[in-house]
């Protein structure tokens, strides 16, 4: 699918910027994104702590995409039914209250891992309508011109959040605990809210809602189906979810049981990853075109690094293994997020974006007890490999399958041209 007629000169890399509301919504995604990444870490890192259990880690991401995974259509057919914006400031809202709930329980020295899984089950049902939202909401602010701009700026700004959020957490947890980070995130969320009222409203592009009517979601998954950009990507996306994308748990581990590093080394991995994805989202800008063999090519190699990654045996080259990756990371998955966005009609966008939230979190609710009880069970350097190895599997079938068709496709138009 093209994009652009020629690669764009460097002064264009943060064109989207150029829009007034889009420079607003990109501030307060950065320092909300940054918050993010620091509950997370932090999140995770007292899951641990409580328990003294890896598995439990991953039951915690389980607890926080599994609402995804049941109910993430349902959050698409919503999105494409309300106005954006609005669904967007109620989310934020309720992640605030959820945030500041955790900082209570974290500070007073209540909290239990119970409390922590709880909470993480609440979030899970407000990313099902604030993801997909906030997905589709970017070409709203931005208008269709410069949404690959924009999807790649904003996958630059969660992992400039990635970078500095880890690094941030650390030093809390080693200095206070985990309840300022929780309390953190509350502020940032109200940041966001404030910013979404004070956006421009005549200068937003927004998508006719769809009216009610029967058959909205089967109608969802008869589109995908049809459109093998669409339904490959997902499935890429779906297969990198279970195994790959499971990187609190595989870091957890390494941090405490391979080079016990403990919550300083499990924010240092994180920000190293977070590096080298902030990295491959810069350079997701420069894309002249978008194509499914391109997607799927960086897919493959993403997912044979991390399996290199588990190799690894000193910290040094696994930190090094760890930025490698994060580049080839982002620049899967802002392909898979244009591709899915720009080859979906704006009417029916929310559904399709929820599907591809839907693999992307419910995948990580499946993989997370998964990945940790096989961490577990045969050690982080075997997770890890597993992790990587399986969707690299994933992406060659992927290509075999779409090669046979073009083959098959091909002798039907034209056999001589095939047989030459």
């Amino acid at each position: 699918m093209p994009v652009l007629e020629r690669r764009p000169p460097w002064r264009h890399t943060l064109i989207a910027l150029s829009v007034p509301n889009y420079r607003l919504f990109a501030f307060s995604h950065l320092i909300a994104m940054t918050a993010i990444w620091i509950q997370r870490v932090s999140q995770d890192w007292l899951v641990l702590q409580l328990s003294g259990n890896v598995a439990a880690v991953g039951i915690t991401v389980a607890m926080q995409f599994a609402p995804m995974l049941l109910f993430g259509m349902l959050g698409g057919l919503i999105v494409d039914r309300f106005p954006k914006r609005t669904l967007l400031m109620v989310t934020q809202a309720v992640s605030a209250l959820l945030s500041a709930g955790l900082a209570v329980l974290a500070l007073t020295g209540t909290i239990q891992v119970w409390h922590i899984w709880v909470i993480a089950l609440a979030s899970g049902f407000v990313t099902v309508v604030d993801n997909p939202a906030r997905q589709v909401f970017v070409s709203e602010v931005v208008g269709h011109r410069h949404l690959t701009n924009a999807i790649s700026l904003n996958a630059s700004i969660f992992q400039l959040g990635g970078l500095i959020g880890p690094a941030v957490s650390g030093a809390l947890l080693l200095s206070v605990g985990a309840g300022w980070s929780f309390a953190i995130n509350a502020a940032a969320c109200l940041v966001v809210v404030t910013v979404l009222l004070c956006l421009r409203t005549s200068d937003l592009l927004p998508a006719p809602a769809v009216q009610r009517a029967r058959g909205q979601l089967k109608e969802a998954l008869v589109y995908v189906l049809a459109k093998p950009e669409i339904l490959w990507t997902l499935v890429m996306v779906g297969v990198l979810a279970v195994f790959a994308f499971t990187m609190p748990v595989l870091l957890a581990a390494f941090a405490d049981d391979v080079f016990h590093t403990g919550a300083g080394g499990y924010g240092l991995y994180n920000s190293v990853l977070a590096a080298g994805a902030l990295v491959g989202a810069i350079a997701s800008t420069r894309r002249a075109s978008l194509r499914l063999r391109t997607v799927l090519i960086a897919a493959g190699l993403f997912a044979l690094l991390q399996a290199l990654g588990g190799l690894m045996p000193v910290e040094f080259a696994f930190c090094l293994a760890l930025f490698a990756i994060g580049v080839l990371n982002l620049l899967f998955i802002t392909g898979a997020n244009a591709l899915v966005q720009l080859s979906s009609n704006p009417s029916i966008r929310g559904r399709v974006m929820s599907l591809y939230i839907l693999l992307l979190l419910g995948g990580q609710a499946i993989g997370g007890p998964v990945m940790g009880w096989i961490v577990q069970a045969y050690g982080a350097h075997v997770g890890m490999i597993i992790s990587g190895t399986v969707p690299a599997l994933a992406a060659v079938a992927i290509g075999l399958i779409l090669r046979r068709s073009r083959r098959r496709t091909a002798l039907l138009v034209d056999p001589a041209a095939v047989r030459g």
